[in-house]
């Protein structure tokens, strides 16, 4: 007999991965609050996705497999994949959309059902927040219904290559729990399945977005103490790379995404006194978009009523996710302090131009603050051509 399964959320995370279930054979039925989510998957047309995972969407096993509805029906596996955004003032996770997944799938729950929590969340969450709504129904976690968590794997840009390839890490409430949250993963891993318990499952996604923020943090204070030293810093970076034993990450505009800069509070949240490193590198990554904005002020601060052309309010190059974007937050504070600011973008709608020539005409200032692939082949192609359609040859790239 074929398995159903609910996924909760279809969106960044759900929707790849209803997507590769469905392919795999099993009867797919994603949820989502919004209507055009729900219509669009029902009605085989994609709102705005990957090529990649566009094109497995459209396979006929896929289309047969999946549908979408509002809400949730009777399953034998549910997963939730909702967002996990960060409540800025208390510096905690917000989990109330956790929250309302489980309680939605609440009414459904039968003895043998698994529940997966997909959603990156501070640890013990599964057995603090879960267990007591799951278990509003009687039935216990563990014995009645099974329950784990499964760290998401998804890279925007890369989203099918992350979530075939790349290794999970499974926990479970108990060794059963893991047992079957790994048979659902071996369907369409091609990566190794490493079977842990269900708090270390969801400490280990926080530390692997940490060390990350840590790392970037380390560059960009190597930047500023390069800068107030008057040296450049990427050749300093590649020398200390020369050491067999050191890797020193690029520095940049800021830290984005849905991930790095928001897990790391996550950590902080359960254990304040043992994560002051963690703390600190995070606050340091924070100041950067401030850092950059200043960097411009200066640059043009010689000129009348600066006319400001920003080129990229991506997170990161080569993806149109603009989530947390350090980019964004730069463009708000030139805005913020009266500076005219036109944006553009080659990968987001809305936001794409003819040719860079075309929209810096009579600006006094380009500022390249995401580095997409198409906008480095054009300004290393038609540099001259560039600054010549500006009132000012002012163009502004940060760590190139």
């Amino acid at each position: 007999m074929t398995k159903k399964v609910v996924v909760i959320g279809t969106g960044y995370v759900g929707l790849p991965l209803a997507i590769m279930l469905a392919r795999s054979g099993y009867q797919v039925m994603g949820v989502d609050v919004q209507d055009s989510v729900v219509n669009s998957i029902n009605k085989g047309a994609l709102l705005p996705a990957e090529d990649e995972v566009r094109q497995v969407f459209e396979e006929p096993e896929v289309r047969k497999n999946l549908r979408a509805s509002k809400t949730p029906a009777p399953a034998d596996v549910f997963i939730i994949c909702v967002p996990t955004p960060l409540d800025a003032k208390k510096q905690a996770a917000d989990l109330s959309l956790v929250r309302q997944g489980a309680e939605s799938i609440v009414p459904c729950l039968q003895a043998g059902n698994l529940v997966i929590l997909e959603s990156t969340v501070p640890p013990g969450t599964c057995r603090n927040v879960l267990t007591p709504i799951i278990e509003k129904t009687g039935l216990k976690a563990g014995k009645d219904i099974f329950l784990a968590h499964c760290p998401e794997r998804i890279l925007p840009g890369a989203v099918l290559k992350e979530i075939v390839e790349n290794d999970r890490v499974i926990g479970g409430v108990n060794r059963e729990s893991t047992r079957m949250a790994k048979e659902i993963y071996a369907s369409f891993v091609k990566g190794n399945l490493y079977e842990t318990d269900i708090i270390t499952a969801e400490l280990v996604k926080l530390m692997e977005n940490t060390f990350r923020d840590v790392n970037i943090a380390l560059a960009n204070e190597f930047a500023a103490v390069a800068a107030g030293l008057g040296i450049d810093i990427l050749p300093a970076i590649e020398l200390a790379n020369k050491h067999p034993r050191v890797n020193i990450l690029k520095p940049g505009i800021g830290v984005g995404g849905h991930c790095i800069p928001i897990v790391p509070w996550f950590i902080k949240q359960v254990d304040p006194v043992n994560s002051r490193l963690i703390t600190a590198a995070r606050k340091v990554n924070d100041e950067v978009p401030g850092k950059m904005a200043a960097e411009i002020k200066k640059a043009v601060k010689d000129i009348q009523k600066p006319r400001i052309v920003a080129l990229g309010i991506t997170y990161k190059p080569d993806t149109y996710d603009t989530r947390n974007s350090p980019a964004q937050e730069i463009i708000d504070l030139l805005k913020v302090d009266g500076y005219q600011v036109s944006v553009y973008d080659p990968v987001v709608n809305g936001r794409q131009y003819e040719s860079i020539e075309s929209i810096v005409k009579g600006a006094d200032c380009l500022v390249v603050l995401v580095e997409h692939k198409a906008v480095r082949e054009e300004i290393v192609a038609k540099e001259t051509r560039i600054k010549k359609a500006m009132r000012h040859p002012l163009i502004i790239r940060f760590y190139q």
